[in-house]
């Protein structure tokens, strides 16, 4: 029998001529989407992998970059079990963390709330709570370093005139990490508010609407309808405040140099003195390592336990 027209088609020199300029095409567009991302993947190749690779080949030598570079296997990693100071800064970062995670969150939707109730000036207001989070670390440490001071400080002057007599903050062991934090709250509240901000005039009116003929209350409906379907943006701003707390340097580093006492020792300020005052690099990069799989456990954890609270529109 003789092949039909459709048969010859698809078995014919046509037929594969067409199929190779069809993968020359799909080829050729590839090739260009990998042109255009280059600058990315060539950055990204440069100053982020082959710096991690190269941190942890650091991490198995004793070296000061100077005139010693000598192996040493996981001995860094062994130190650290046994390093008190290490263990300070961890415990002083996690102490940190497990503080303005949630504190931080609460404040930022706080703000969002009653920023988005319609108020008058809420460009203006949104501004002003914003605007410390564009401010240089530096600037800010400074800045509530003086509002601490003990004896001439804002903080003390103001408990003093109400008869009341301040605590010495930054300069005593047992409010010197509050301190940090207090200050930790009030600089990075502006980011996740923005966010906050956005996620609530993303839920549709109608909802709130349905639940007010319904008669429910504003606590109700805030419940019931804002919190559930804010859930996604809370967790993506929850899962940024894990990984930036746990990389606090500056304020502690400007305000109190990890003092008094080691109190405000983190983890990132023990790393920098380890590598860069000390000269130990190879041990900063076991700790920079060690930082780097503490702080993916508890993304781990947070991703792992987003299936019981976090809830997605399925539209």
């Amino acid at each position: 029998m003789a092949p039909t027209s459709q048969t010859q088609q698809q078995t014919g020199p046509l037929f594969f001529l067409r199929r190779g300029n069809v993968m020359k095409q799909s080829t050729r567009e590839a090739l260009y989407g990998y042109v255009m991302a280059s600058p990315w993947i060539i950055g990204f190749v440069i100053f982020t992998l082959a710096p991690i690779v190269a941190s942890f080949v650091i991490g198995l030598y004793s070296t000061n970059f100077l005139n010693k570079f000598e192996y040493v296997g996981l001995h860094w990693y062994r130190s650290m079990f046994v390093d008190r100071l290490v263990h300070k800064a961890f415990l002083n970062t996690a102490y940190y963390s497990f503080l303005t995670v949630p504190l931080g969150t609460i404040l930022a939707l706080t703000i969002a709330v009653m920023l988005n109730q319609g108020i008058r000036g809420q460009s203006i207001w949104r501004t002003l709570y914003y605007l410390p989070s564009v401010v240089s670390v530096v600037a800010v440490s400074l800045l509530w370093r003086w509002l601490y001071e003990p004896e001439i400080g804002l903080l003390n002057t103001l408990l003093r005139s109400i008869g009341i007599q301040g605590p010495r903050w930054i300069f005593s062991v047992g409010w010197a990490m509050p301190s940090i934090i207090i200050m930790g709250l009030w600089w990075n509240a502006g980011a996740p508010m923005l966010i906050y901000l956005a996620g609530l005039q993303g839920i549709p009116t109608a909802l709130y609407e349905a639940a007010e003929i319904d008669g429910a209350s504003s606590f109700r409906r805030f419940f019931a309808i804002t919190l559930p379907l804010l859930t996604p943006t809370i967790f993506f701003n929850v899962i940024l405040g894990i990984i930036g707390s746990w990389q606090v340097f500056g304020q502690a580093l400007i305000m109190t140099d990890g003092g008094p006492d080691n109190a405000t020792l983190t983890a990132v300020l023990h790393l920098y003195r380890t590598g860069f005052q000390n000269l130990y690099f190879g041990y900063a990069s076991a700790q920079g390592w060690l930082l780097f799989l503490v702080v993916m456990i508890f993304v781990i954890f947070a991703l792992r336990s987003s299936a019981f609270w976090v809830h997605y529109d399925r539209g």
